[in-house]
Order: C-alpha cells, then structure tokens, then sequence
C-alpha cells in the first residue's frame, strides 16, 4: 500500500511540473481545423445570440461533446443551460425632425443611446468639441449638438469602422450628460460617415440584457442622436428638433452548452477548472464583398476548439480536478451567458477554483500573443499568472504583449469577454488572445484566414496550464484586495 501512494505521488508530480503534460500530443491541427471549419458552417448563419442559428450551434456542440466524451453538466442532466435575453430596440414608429424637416430614421440620422422621450425644443449648435470650453457652457436642461472629432482619439489599435461612436461619445458626449443636457447630438464627421452602416447595424440592434441587468428597463434618461454629415448646416443658426423617440421591449432565448470531465481524486474531483469560450457570433449583416454572413471563426470558434482539443486531452488523462467546460451564450449582446451561469452555476460557484477564458487565438503574428489578468488591477492570482506563464515558456514560448491589460487602454478589453463575470466573484481567471485585427466582426473572419499552427500553438498553451490547475495541490490563491476599476 505505501509503495502504491508513492508511485501515485510520483506520477502526478512528475505529470504535474513536466514540460509535456500527458495529452498534449491529443492537441492536434488536424482536429482544430476541422472543429473551425464545422462551427463557421454557413448552415449556422452566423450564430446570432438569441436567434435559431445559435441554438442549432448549441445542439451541435452538444453532440460533439458527447463523441468526445464529455459528460452533461447543464440543467435536468442535458447539455444545455437555457436563459432568456430581453432585447430593447427602437420602436418603427419613432420619428425625428429637424426645422420642420422629417428625417429618415437610420439614413439621414440613427439613434444611438434608446430611452422613450419626446423632443421639442431648440438646438444648441457647439461645434467642434476641441475649439470650447465646457466648462464655461451652460447645457442644463438643452438639446446640444457637437461636431465629431477623432483627433484626440488613438485609432491605431481600434477599429473606427464600428466603434468610433463609442469612443466619441465617451469623450464628449458623456460630460453633456453629466452637466444636464437632455439630449446629444453628434454630427457625423469622415470617420463616422465612413463608419455609419456598421454603426447604424449596431445601433438598429439596440441593448440586450437578462433579468437582474441594467437594460431589463431603459435606464438612460438622455438621447444620443446621430446626423449625417450632409445634414450639418440644418443644425446651425436656431435650428429646433422635434423627436418621438419610442423603445420596444421583448425576449429571445439563449444557452449555455455545460459539459464535464470527472476528476480522478476523491477530495478534489468536487473542484473544477473550468474552461470557457463562447457560442455566438454576429449573424446576418451588411455585406462585406458579397458574404452577409460574420462567420465568427477567429471570435470565437477558434477558442471553442481549443477548449475541444483539451477536452480530448483530459478525457483521455484525466485530472486531479473535474474539468468543466462551458461554452457560453450570447457573448456578443453583453457577456450574457457567462453573467447567467455565474449567477446560476450548475456547481457550486466556491467549487470553481479557476477559470481560463479565450477570445480570439488565431490570428496575426505567429511568434506574439497575450493573455489579460496580468496586470494589476485585472491580475486576480498571482499564483495562476505564473501558471500560465510557467506554461508558454514550457511550449509555444510567446512573446506576450501585456499593453491591451492596461486601465487606460482604449479598447477596455478585459471587460468585454467572457472571465469578467467569474472575476468580479474573486474566481482567479484569464483571458488568452491573439488580439484584435482588421477582419474582427465581419465576414473576412472566416475559416480560410486563421493561422491553424498558431491556433494548436495557443491551444497547447491552454492546455498546459489546465492541467497545472487541475492538478495543482491546493488551488490557485486569490489576490488580497482585489477590486477592478470599474
């Protein structure tokens, strides 16, 4: 009996801190390729959250972790963890006028921030935001309009074609709001008329949420109103606004695909790592040289494979831990799966030691990738950075790029993935990528444009150090005093 427990002490030490974790030669291209290729099907459509196409996603998944062995983890012993998403959007009849002027809703102008109110009233024209001084001006209780101007905005590492509302509104807009106007106008300058079909896409979709969220009801209490550039001079020299703008309200369902792989030790095989991806894509859109449909193989099936390709690996050696597995829905309309499972986990939530997380791990320079919850404040564990370090310089030996984990990042891109939810609980957790690229939501983010050896490189990554958590002694410690900044 006591050589038994020292050989079983020596295999999972050895198992453990070896370069080579057992199933690492079950990470294969092959596999990865072929899993991409499956969920990018165009039979999926896009796999819109909340729409038939996610679901027939979801049921796909289902049956895949059932080949490979994975067992049911979701609700009444099934796959699938079904929520309901509330979808607020701007109402047909809705309608806005300018001098007497009726303008034609998403062509002539697009609402961008929803709540239901009704306009009638004067507009102050302010211009260029760069050329005033807000602080002087008095906006209480005024419709004010400002001139878009990217100027002060770093668009190197963003995308202007469908977020550079966002960050104009950021910037100017909401300092309008907090003085008290009672609406926003901005007039769209080159960026934002090259930007205003992707934006308008966006903007036609309105805000989606679950129940307990902010956008179950509409809580912004101030419009935000594009007009196009051909319409500037209507905004000037005593202009008024007329504006009915209504906000419809109603539901779609969504899931979540759980599985699990049983751990082998009696005490911690109550414990799970847990690995996360995310079903969704974008849909049906506007076309990009002739193909409607935003394949999402980059975000996310990329990391859904890889999530698959471990998957295959702990079936088949498995771990000290249980291995969960929860590929979650409707990402994309606000991190909704991954804030429903972590308000109603199918284990108990102090039973989830770590979660690892994925978001796009397969495009742009092979040699260089990142994961976030590196730095403070994001770094939760200590503990598991150092796993996770440990395990790059054990195999595909990254150079890591640590600027996108930074609070004054543009992109604030820790908070946009699926982890967030899990670390605002304290559950130490980490987000690999490969970082953003020019084909991110469209329909170039296809299966033919992943780079598959560095997608099994990242996946070997997110192998290794699973099996380090899921083996580890004890779990990965939390950080004293965590709180993320926002």
């Amino acid at each position: 009996m006591k050589n038994s427990l020292v050989q079983l002490f020596l295999f999972f030490s050895s198992s453990l801190f070896a370069q080579n974790p057992p199933g690492i030669n079950l990470v294969k291209e092959s596999d990865l390729k072929k899993d991409v290729y499956e969920i990018c099907d165009p039979f999926f459509r896009g796999r819109g959250g909340g729409t038939i196409d996610e679901l027939n996603a979801a049921i796909w998944l289902a049956e895949k972790f059932r080949s490979l062995g994975i067992k049911p983890a979701g609700d009444h012993n099934t796959y699938f963890q079904y929520f309901n998403l509330w979808r607020n959007e701007l109402a047909d009849r809705s309608n806005i006028s300018i001098n007497g002027t009726a303008m034609q809703m998403w062509k002539d102008v697009a609402v961008s921030q929803l709540t239901n109110v009704s306009l009638d009233a004067p507009i102050l024209y302010l211009g260029d935001p760069l050329l005033i001084d807000t602080a002087k001006i008095d906006v209480k209780g005024k419709v004010i309009a400002l001139l878009a101007n990217g100027k002060d905005i770093n668009l190197d590492v963003s995308l202007p074609t469908w977020r550079y509302n966002r960050y104009i509104y950021a910037k100017y807009g909401s300092v309008m709001v907090r003085k008290g106007a009672s609406a926003v106008i901005f007039l769209a300058d080159d960026i934002a008329e090259h930007a205003w079909n992707d934006a308008v896409e966006n903007f036609r979709r309105g805000t989606y949420d679950i129940d307990g969220g902010p956008n179950i009801t509409v809580t912004a209490t101030v419009p935000v109103i594009w007009v196009r550039k051909s319409k500037g001079e209507m905004l000037k020299n005593g202009a008024t606004i007329k504006a009915n703008i209504i906000v419809s309200k109603y539901q779609y369902p969504s899931v979540n695909v759980v599985g699990v792989i049983p751990g082998t030790d009696p005490k911690l095989k109550s414990e799970y790592l847990l690995l996360s991806s995310h079903i969704d894509a974008h849909g049906v859109r506007n076309p990009v040289n002739g193909d409607s449909i935003y394949y999402g193989a980059d975000d996310n099936a990329s990391v859904t494979a890889a999530m698959m390709a471990s998957a295959r690996a702990f079936v088949k050696y498995p771990s000290r831990r249980s291995v969960l597995l929860v590929i979650h829905g409707s990402e994309e309309r606000g991190l909704l799966g991954s804030r429903y499972f972590a308000s109603h986990p199918t284990v108990p939530i102090s039973s989830i030691v770590t979660v690892l997380n994925g978001d796009m791990i397969g495009r742009n320079h092979p040699d260089s990738a990142t994961i976030l919850g590196v730095v403070s404040p994001h770094k939760n564990s200590t503990e598991l950075v150092n796993m996770a370090i440990t395990a790059n310089a054990e195999g595909p030996k990254f150079i890591l790029d640590s600027a996108w984990d930074a609070v004054n990042h543009i992109e604030g891109w820790y908070f946009r993935s699926d982890h967030l939810p899990y670390a605002r609980l304290g559950i130490p957790a980490l987000m690999y990528t490969t970082l953003l690229h020019p084909d991110y939501h469209t329909p170039l983010d296809n299966p033919q444009n992943i780079n598959y050896p560095k997608l099994k490189k990242m996946a070997d990554w997110i192998y290794r150090t699973g099996w380090k958590v899921a083996n580890a002694p004890v779990r990965p410690e939390r950080e004293s005093g965590f709180k993320l900044e926002r």
